[in-house]
């Protein structure tokens, strides 16, 4: 499809400005009355427009995150009412997610920025005239002198504005650039300090109460050169000092200095950080904590979930996850928003995409995305471990973490029944079975290649972040399960899968044949070992698996030793074969390691690791310690589809049939449950009157249910039932 704006050409700066955020400027010389004015605007690196000063649009670090290279979003925005004769552009483009450092090595270096931009005009006469990026346009200084993703901001009131001269050409392919297709990222909500607090070192810090990605908005005033410092963090360390060393080499600093003239309202233009406490390194006498702000900055997604039961610490843990999938889902589902990392990883998305998707409509951000590891997997077939990859091309292809490719288009299609999704991402999705199909020497086992294993697994040996499940179980554990997703995806497309079902049937029987060692144990007797034998139905009698899952965790204290292979499938694994009551025990635990540990800690987020904050209060490590994570979070579906029982249905997606299947619980007392759907309104509800269970679930017109109470099976029609 043409769009105007591939008519433009891409624009830079004509010399090297080094770190200054450069302004691109146009005036409009436009030949009367508009009656519609449209803008189409790009960047590589990232943008904010204006037009006599007020600005274009509400989306936060447009145009988004892509393959760089293969994709380019652009924006459309109507500017009807902001354009007139002599009216005046400017566009400012930092570098980034494209021309600054990301990872942890530095494996990206700077580059260039370049914006690219067309306005469509339309007069009052009828007559129309195309305004696109060209070198009339000019180039300016700004005060913004450096912005990074990773190190801050620094921006300089008194710093000249030096008008560089005409833009230069950049020699980008306009055959690359397609429409918005991802969410805009949206400041969401603003929050005022909690408290300000001296530390023992004498630092002067604020509490905003929150774990949160976005920035820091103030209200600054003082003298000429004076300058406003913050830095940012996420914990406090056990004597209550401000913490940064898990930032690892990310600066966090923002850096303000003042002009003089008046107070002036600032918030970070192409930088965020996730942070819960703000350092105030420098700042004008004049200033209070009521001058600043933190806002809340992810894509803008609809809210479509809800959970609540009888444990308010269960009620924290829903809340810490709803505010993980905030702080990570920015444009691209980050690992996390505030060290030198905040990449794409496939392994965190894949397992936390059905609790995702329950707690808000995530389709189109997560097709966007997908469209990226699609335009990122290579000739082999295989899919990098971060999308868009920085990494490196020899960075791909660990079980788990490509397995994203059909675990999440199977997802999104059982929630929202879109079979343009299954097209979109089938042949992705056949290419990385094929490829495990011919990745070694076994045929139906995948026992080569590097991987991640069960990563940060609690029965890792010393001195790896690997847990103990050999790395081949879980690697042909997952070439079974993609497999498997690739036969439901091209049957519910209507093609002959045949092939693949006999790959799968084989690959199933080549696992229990080498890792079913005998009756009841896997190779290795780890927990995680028999969580996939269950949950990905490997083996044909699960009982004595069950048993024996149980068995070890019980072995263990009644806590969990899995990392973030196990972790999403623990508590189905239970509560689906016969150990419910296992699995709210795992839930309820309040001591380490356990989902309710953290939050008996003060998290208001999810931890990467069990015992990231020790009970002694020091850290785990400062080299690998976020406190917001969200793939432990991924325990939110168990909530939804056991607890509280919704669970949809392959042969009717989109919600469209409903099997309402809920675990009471005495100890919960009671649990709700919701979820908006195309359909309308799903929910379930149980909640205990002395000895006896009542139940009472919604289903939307148009839809049927079925409702398994203990032994009994019941259709339900369109309405609400209570039994």
């Amino acid at each position: 499809m043409n769009h105007l704006i591939q008519q433009a050409q891409f624009l830079t700066a004509p010399r090297d400005i080094g770190t200054v955020v450069p302004c691109f400027t146009r005036r409009l010389d436009l030949r009367g009355p508009v009656r519609r004015a449209l803008l189409q605007i790009s960047a590589l690196g990232l943008y904010q427009a204006a037009i006599d000063g007020v600005r274009v649009g509400a989306f936060v670090f447009a145009p988004g995150w892509t393959e760089y290279g293969k994709r380019l979003q652009f924006q459309t925005y109507d500017v009807t009412d902001m354009v007139a004769p002599g009216s005046v552009i400017t566009v400012l483009v930092g570098e980034g997610w494209w021309g600054g450092r990301l990872g942890w090595n530095d494996q990206q270096a700077r580059r260039r920025t370049a914006l690219i931009a067309a306005l469509s005009v339309e007069y009052e006469d009828g007559s129309r005239e195309h305004i696109l990026t060209d070198e009339s346009w000019r180039v300016l200084t700004t005060p913004i002198r450096f912005s990074s993703i990773y190190d801050g901001e620094t921006v300089d009131m008194t710093a000249p504005c030096e008008d560089v001269g005409p833009a230069a050409i950049y020699p980008g392919d306009t055959s690359i650039l397609l429409p918005q297709e991802g969410e805009e990222v949206r400041e969401t909500e603003t929050l005022a300090p909690i408290a300000e607090i001296t530390t023992p070192r004498g630092e002067r810090v604020l509490d905003f109460g929150q774990n949160l990605t976005g920035y820091v908005r103030l209200r600054a005033r003082g003298k000429k050169g004076e300058t406003v410092e913050l830095s940012f963090a996420e914990v406090l360390d056990k004597d209550g000092n401000f913490y940064t060393e898990n930032m690892r080499s990310a600066k966090n600093k923002i850096l303000l200095t003042l002009s003089g003239e008046g107070e002036m309202e600032y918030n970070p233009t192409f930088s965020f950080q996730g942070f819960r406490y703000v350092r105030l390194d420098a700042c004008p006498s004049s200033m209070t904590s009521a001058d600043f702000a933190a806002v809340v900055v992810h894509s803008d997604l609809l809210r479509t979930g809800d959970f609540a039961c009888g444990v308010e610490l269960v009620n924290k843990l829903y809340e810490n996850i709803l505010w993980g999938q905030r702080g990570n889902f920015l444009d691209v589902p980050t690992d996390c928003p505030q060290r030198d990392e905040r990449l794409g990883w496939t392994g965190d998305a894949q397992a936390f995409a059905a609790t995702a998707a329950y707690n808000y409509r995530v389709d189109r951000f997560f097709i966007k995305w997908l469209h990226d590891m699609a335009a990122s997997q290579d000739e082999q077939g295989r899919i990098p471990h971060v999308v868009p990859n920085v990494l490196g091309p020899d960075s791909c292809a660990s079980a788990a973490w490509a397995d994203a490719c059909t675990i999440i288009p199977w997802q999104l299609y059982l929630t929202y029944g879109d079979e343009q999704i299954l097209l979109d991402c089938l042949d992705m999705a056949q290419k990385w079975v094929d490829y495990m199909h011919g990745a070694g020497p076994e045929e139906f086992l995948w026992l080569e290649g590097t991987h991640f294993g069960d990563w940060l697994g609690l029965d890792a040996p010393e001195g790896s972040y690997k847990g103990s499940t050999d790395e081949g179980l879980i690697a042909s554990a997952y070439f079974a399960l993609s497999a498997e997703n690739l036969v439901k995806m091209g049957r519910a497309l209507g093609r002959d899968m045949r092939a693949y079902a006999e790959l799968y049937d084989n690959v199933r029987a080549a696992w229990q044949q080498r890792y079913a060692v005998e009756p009841g144990r896997v190779l290795g007797d780890t927990q995680t070992g028999y969580v996939l034998a269950l949950a990905f139905d490997l083996v044909q009698d699960k009982a004595p698996f069950a048993a024996r899952l149980a068995e070890k965790i019980r072995e263990n204290g009644t806590h969990l030793q899995t990392g973030f292979v196990g972790t999403p499938y623990l508590l189905r694994a239970l509560s689906d074969n016969g150990y419910a009551d296992l699995a709210y025990d795992l839930l309820l635990q309040t001591d380490f390691p356990s989902w309710l540990y953290p939050v008996t800690r003060g998290a208001t987020t999810m931890w990467e690791h069990w015992d990231g904050l020790k009970p002694d209060g020091s850290m785990w490590s400062a080299d690998m310690n976020s406190f917001n994570h969200y793939a432990y979070g991924a325990v939110g579906e168990w909530l939804y589809t056991a607890c509280a029982g919704i669970r949809p249905d392959a042969a009717n997606p989109g919600f469209r049939r409903i099997h309402f299947a809920p675990l009471p619980d005495a100890r919960l007392g009671f649990a709700r449950a919701s979820l908006a759907t195309a359909q309308g309104l799903v929910s379930s509800a149980w909640w205990y009157e002395g000895d006896s269970v009542r139940y009472c679930f919604t289903v939307p017109a148009g839809c049927t249910a079925s409702a398994r109470l203990g032994d009994r099976v019941l259709e339900l029609s369109p309405g609400t039932h209570r039994f």
